[in-house]
């Protein structure tokens, strides 16, 4: 009997463990690329930050409607003309427990400033954070910082105790492939915690019982099951037979296919990104490339044949499924700066460019490798193919080199790449942002070599520039610049469109980044 009795209890104990399993939210999705690192400062890359935005969380958010709302600071305001003031929210505390506090967001801002880290260019005008008490910190700038709350916005806070105890005081070295705890732990205050993390495989998070915006929460989900999938026919059958509840990144052209499922629907919208070319034209000599003794991106000439040998209107029709913008610059609509007068592209002109490259010295062309990612951007290996063939008809040959993106970015930061495609969102929502990294002779991801004098002066300018009006035509200014020099070749502002089950409430936003503190299964 007493035997009997243990078993139906073990009978009745599995029988709620599974119910009670049923009962879980857990979200399942994909997309074509894993996070890179979930260091919150190793790399600045929209999927890695995404992930790490379940995790971690910034002093101030974006709402719905992309406008800056409270996150770990409760109020923020400007003192005098050179600092920030930041009321921190109480009672917050880490994964682990610990309390969050002033000291915590020192800590961070210190973190990022490092050689190490990836977001040095958002904090680099803060040269002091004072600490007035456990719930407020004051960021002292080198001069007026208008656009600072903006700039913290994907700045993401750090458990100070937690990073000495487990020795990642400095952000990883991405770009040197550097591998420390933080790469794989996490220890944030956001709404999920890590689970399990394996790298490209699977990542699992799980609801915070202790997150402070619990109890005026919108989501219901208790546990999300995150599984990368290269293979995009691979995706859209995971959605389409109910392995996955949701696809970041379905092919544009199966968007109808998705939309016609009664237990399906898609979601599309204008991303804050850009998809561009970038050539190096510092080094003496390319590397990858039939030209000694000099380098070809040098000749502005040589830079405005690429360009013209570019139909972004046929990519647009045939690649992007008329899902794209093609582009004059590489910053989208929504960030300030950006003008549909600058947005004007070049007229495509292959002969045109022929003779550029004659006139450059070139008549026959020349060869140079494009690396172009194969699991970033909508159809980026699709794109890269399409420019090839285009390149090819003004006599220039292009070898083709398409890896994942975990191996391609790094050659952008070593600046190992001759010529490469590159994708750029403005978390910033300002063209400070763009420069400030992609432009400056000291911007981490300025992998052109491209060095103006004009163009650091007024990036550095407009940084702190209180003036609207005086401000708004240094950006102007400086965009001309670029735009004349052709230091990259832009081709469309991208449109993302996602999949998911009709039983799923997520919204979509202009930086492709879920908000699963938003998502509600049904």
């Amino acid at each position: 009997m007493r035997i009997r009795a243990i078993a139906l209890a073990a009978m009745m104990s599995t029988t709620m463990f599974v119910g009670f399993a049923e009962a879980e939210n857990v979200l399942r999705w994909t997309s074509q690329g894993d996070a890179l690192t979930l260091d919150p400062m190793g790399q600045n890359e929209g999927p890695t930050n995404s992930m790490n935005g379940q995790i971690y969380e910034p002093l101030l958010k974006r709402d719905r409607e992309m406008v800056l709302e409270a996150g770990l600071a409760e109020s923020w305001k400007p003192i005098g003309t050179t600092g920030w003031e930041f009321k921190l929210r109480k009672g917050v505390k880490f994964h682990d427990g610990a309390d969050f506090t002033a000291e915590d967001v020192a800590f961070s801002i210190t973190r990022a400033q490092a050689k190490s880290s990836d977001f040095k260019e958002q904090v680099k005008s803060i040269k002091e954070v004072k600490i007035v008490d456990d719930h407020t910190v004051q960021f002292i700038t080198d001069g007026p910082n208008p656009i600072l709350p903006n700039e913290v916005t994907s700045l993401y806070i750090m458990d100070k105790g937690w990073a000495e105890k487990h020795n990642v005081v400095e952000p990883q070295d991405f770009a040197a492939g550097e591998e420390t705890y933080a790469v794989r732990n996490a220890n944030g205050t956001g709404p999920f915690m890590v689970e399990q993390r394996l790298p490209d495989e699977l990542t699992v998070l799980v609801k915070n019982p202790n997150w402070w915006g619990n109890a005026s929460a919108e989501h219901n989900i208790d546990k999300i099951e995150y599984r990368p999938i290269k293979n995009a026919a691979t995706r859209v059958a995971a959605l389409l037979s109910g392995e996955v509840d949701f696809v970041l990144d379905p092919p544009l052209q199966d968007l109808k296919r998705i939309d016609a499922q009664d237990n399906l629907k898609t979601i599309t919208v204008n991303q804050i990104r850009t998809i561009f070319f970038g050539m190096d034209q510092g080094v003496d000599e390319l590397r990858n490339s039939d030209v000694k003794g000099k380098n070809p991106f040098k000749d502005k000439r040589v830079r405005e044949a690429f360009y013209r040998s570019l139909d972004v209107e046929a990519i647009k029709r045939v690649v992007m499924e008329g899902l794209s913008i093609p582009a004059g610059i590489i910053t989208s609509p929504g960030v300030h700066g950006f003008t549909k007068e600058l947005d004007k592209r070049r007229p495509f002109d292959p002969a045109a460019a022929k003779k550029l490259l004659a006139d450059a010295g070139y008549p026959d062309g020349f060869t140079v490798q494009l690396d172009c990612p194969n699991n970033r951007y909508n159809n980026d290996e699709k794109i890269c193919q399409a420019a090839v063939a285009m390149l090819a008809k003004i006599g220039v040959t292009v070898k083709l080199d398409a890896i994942p993106k975990s191996q391609h970015f790094p050659k952008i930061k070593n600046r190992v790449s001759d010529f490469y495609m590159l994708g750029w969102g403005v978390p910033t929502l300002d063209s400070h942002y763009v420069f400030s990294y992609l432009f400056h002779s000291k911007g981490s991801w300025n992998g052109t070599g491209f060095a103006n004098a004009k163009v650091d002066e007024l990036t550095d300018t407009f940084a702190v520039e209180t003036d609207l009006a005086k401000r708004d035509k240094q950006i102007a200014e400086a965009w001309s610049i670029v735009k004349d020099e052709i230091v990259y070749l832009p081709i469309h502002h991208q449109v993302i469109g996602w999949g998911m089950s009709t039983k799923l409430d997520l919204p979509i936003l202009p930086n492709d980044s879920p908000q699963f503190r938003w998502a509600k299964l049904n």
